[in-house]
């Protein structure tokens, strides 16, 4: 059968499912794995720490140790009433350190051990104790806080004596420190608010007085009024200005109408201006009633008749009253233009000016605002300065109160640590340092231990975890393992044969194994395939073999090929000769019922041995009459099982994996490297074959069966198969 006929069966290697269930983080399970794998490199560590912690708890010289606490904020009644003063001192402190912040800081605690402190301490101690210094001194002393403003200072050494005179020095030095501190803060703030003053007060002085002549300058008091007057002045005059220029248009317009009107004829009278002129209404209602009379006449009288030409001449004195009416009309039109263009230029330079004054006030304003500004920063400076003089005075006015001494130091008791402290410490300290150590060296080891770790790298399927079984570890122990098996029925032996049976767990995971790789595809099952691992020792030829046990027992006929043909193992572990073999067949010496074994007469079973080893075990793979052969195989068993030599450095599996449905890729755990694993999967995914999933072998997490095995005799059988039909039984 050609490879592009298996395509639609198989899962590519880039079309694998990922583990959805996989959401990254710390995998506990692998986390315990590695720490069982190395539980003596812990309990070394942890026994080695542990000895160490004991023998110096035996070694050590005792050492004593006293305490003492001192309060670091003394309360009394007239702390209580200074305090209501906002400006005082100590309700500036409480104001800086909340209640919920510590009164001590990391910065006091600091200098409480700084040489300015300490060193007076030691001068002393020195007369008594002339080894002592500095360093010594603050070494064995140790300050913490408690309760925000309790100071505890305890002190240790191997002479209990000078543990307590030490204490009581260094008290001394406390409460003598802190009544200094409270004085210097309140002398230091008056001497400077004192040299502030003068020159705060200079500088009120000079800002007012500056205000003042800005004011005079300018005869204004306040810019922002000023500049209101003069805003609300060029709105009244602005107004005014566009009144002025729409009368100015209108004027303009009636002239050039009245002009044009006058122009055209001497008994104009559309125009605005000359209907509402009374007198030149009446000259011309006077020239209408002479042409109404001349109208009237001509029919009575001739044209050149007395009466006609009185008429004519009456007519001709009114004309030149008309035309000087019309005139006198015109040029009290053009008086009205002269006038208002003489308020429209008034009205603009008065703007003008108004609006020189704004601009002149801006930089005043803003001088004013400026002296404003600084003399109100200077006031409010003044004030401030004031204020804390008057409460530093109270301050100082009042009886300094230093720390108060709230529980005295003790009495100096041994604290070196007890050996089963010690003892319990080093369990504990060596079982952090063993476990990290571990799950370190686990981390850069490049071994794959766990069925995940196979998922993650290669990102296949699955398809089955085989246990760890002890008796598979050498050649003879497989190959009677692998006949107890051949003797099985339903997963057991016979009790009668004096063998004890094998793991039920062990059977159950190759008929899971089987059962999975029949529901890859459901529609087209799988009827060849190819077992391969990444290198030698990984239990391929193991799993192919109990493979094809476990899917002959559930009614398939099997037969397995032993295409390993560098180092062919398939005989050795089923006890069959290796006389006739897939060489054979190849080169066409033998026919295929032959060379065909079978393994058992109740399960269809067969095998087909590697035979004689191959110069060239590639090119038999590449050959026509290998295509041949898997078709035949296809065609008359149900599943074919071609066991082949490892994917790195070989092509083998490669180009039987091309003609077969698919691989399924066998991982030994914890002795599987991931770089190893990783060439391979380079290698299948450069050669573009099918993988089915990964086979997960040697894991050591039990699988409880939840039946017990049923047991059935059988025999091994080694034959020949008869001529007739490699799918008959004998």
């Amino acid at each position: 059968m050609k490879a592009d006929q298996y395509s639609q069966r198989v899962l590519p290697v880039d079309a694998v499912y990922a583990d959805e269930g996989d959401e990254g983080g710390l995998d506990l399970g692998q986390t315990v794995a590695a720490i069982r794998r190395k539980a003596f490199l812990i309990l070394g560590i942890t026994a080695t720490i542990t000895a160490a912690a004991v023998f110096k708890a035996l070694t050590d010289t005792p050492i004593y140790q006293s305490s003492m606490e001192i309060l670091a904020r003394p309360v009394s009644v007239e702390t209580e009433v200074v305090s209501s003063n906002p400006d005082s001192l100590s309700r500036r402190r409480e104001e800086q350190q909340p209640t919920q912040q510590p009164v001590l800081t990391e910065t006091q605690l600091k200098v409480l051990q700084s040489p300015g402190i300490i060193t007076p301490v030691v001068e002393e101690l020195q007369s008594q104790y002339p080894g002592m210094t500095y360093g010594d001194f603050v070494s064995s002393l140790g300050i913490s806080v408690d309760a925000k403003d309790i100071l505890v200072v305890s002190y240790q050494h191997p002479d209990r004596e000078l543990v307590r005179t030490a204490l009581d020095a260094i008290s001394e030095a406390y409460l003598e420190y802190s009544l200094k501190e409270r004085q210097a803060d309140i002398r230091v703030g008056l001497e400077f608010i004192e040299s502030q003053l003068n020159p705060l007060q200079e500088q009120v002085n000079e800002q007012q007085q500056r205000l003042q002549v800005l004011r005079q300058e300018n005869n204004l008091i306040d810019p922002e009024s000023k500049g209101g007057e003069l805003s609300g002045q060029t709105s009244t005059f602005t107004s005014q200005q566009l009144e002025t220029q729409l009368e100015l248009r209108q004027a303009r317009s009636l002239y050039a109408e009245l002009e044009g009107e006058l122009a055209q004829s001497a008994e104009a009278g559309a125009s605005s201006a000359l209907t509402q002129n009374a007198r030149y209404q009446r000259l011309l209602d006077l020239i209408l009633d002479v042409n109404s009379q001349m109208a009237q006449g001509s029919a009575l009288f001739r044209e050149n008749s007395r009466e006609m030409q009185v008429l004519a001449d009456q007519r001709e004195s009114l004309y030149p009253l008309l035309r000087q009416e019309g005139q006198r009309v015109l040029e009290q039109v053009a008086s009205q233009i002269r006038e208002l263009e003489t308020r429209s230029q008034a009205l603009e330079r008065s703007i003008g000016n108004i609006n020189s004054r704004i601009d002149e006030l801006s930089e005043v304003s803003r001088q004013y605002t400026d002296i404003q500004r600084e003399l109100q920063i200077a006031t409010d400076n003044l004030n401030l300065f004031l204020s804390q003089r008057e409460a530093l005075r109270i301050d100082a006015a009042q009886e300094e109160i230093p720390w108060e001494v709230l529980t005295p130091p003790g009495e100096p008791s041994p604290v070196s640590a007890s050996v089963t402290r010690n003892a319990a410490l080093g369990i504990v300290l060596g079982l952090l340092i063993g476990i990290g150590t571990a799950l370190l060296l686990d981390k850069l080891s490049d071994f794959l231990y766990t069925p995940k770790q196979i998922k993650d790298v290669t990102k296949l399927p699955i398809l089955g975890v085989i246990p760890y079984y002890e008796e598979l570890e050498d050649s003879a122990s497989t190959a009677n393992v692998i006949a107890r098996s051949l003797q099985m029925s339903q997963g057991a032996i016979s009790n009668g044969n004096g063998h004890r049976p094998l793991d039920p767990a062990f059977v159950e995971a190759f008929r899971s194994l089987w059962t999975n790789i029949r529901l890859l595809n459901p529609d087209a099952p799988v009827r060849s395939l190819v077992i391969g691992s990444a290198v030698p020792n990984s239990g391929k030829s193991t799993v192919a073999i109990f493979l094809a046990r476990a899917a002959a027992t559930m009614g398939q006929r099997v037969l397995l090929v032993d295409t390993d043909l560098r180092r062919p193992s398939l005989h050795g572990h089923l006890g069959v000769n290796n006389t006739r073999g897939l060489t054979d067949l190849i080169s066409a010496s033998v026919t295929p019922y032959q060379a065909i074994q079978r393994l058992s007469k109740e399960d269809y079973l067969f095998v087909l041995t590697a035979g004689s080893a191959p110069p060239d075990p590639p090119k038999f793979f590449a050959s026509r009459r290998m295509q041949s052969l898997m078709e035949e195989f296809h065609k008359t068993f149900d599943l074919v099982i071609y066991d082949t030599p490892p994917l790195v450095g070989y092509a083998d599996a490669l180009l039987l994996t091309a003609r077969a449905d698919g691989m399924v890729l066998v991982s030994r755990l914890g002795k599987l490297k991931r770089s190893q694993l990783e060439q391979a999967l380079e290698d299948l995914k450069v050669a573009g074959v099918s993988v089915l999933g990964a086979v997960a072998n040697g894991s050591k997490d039990r699988v409880s069966t939840p039946y017990p095995p049923a047991y059935a005799p059988q025999e091994v059988v080694g034959e020949i198969l008869e001529p007739s039909h490699p799918g008959q039984q004998n």
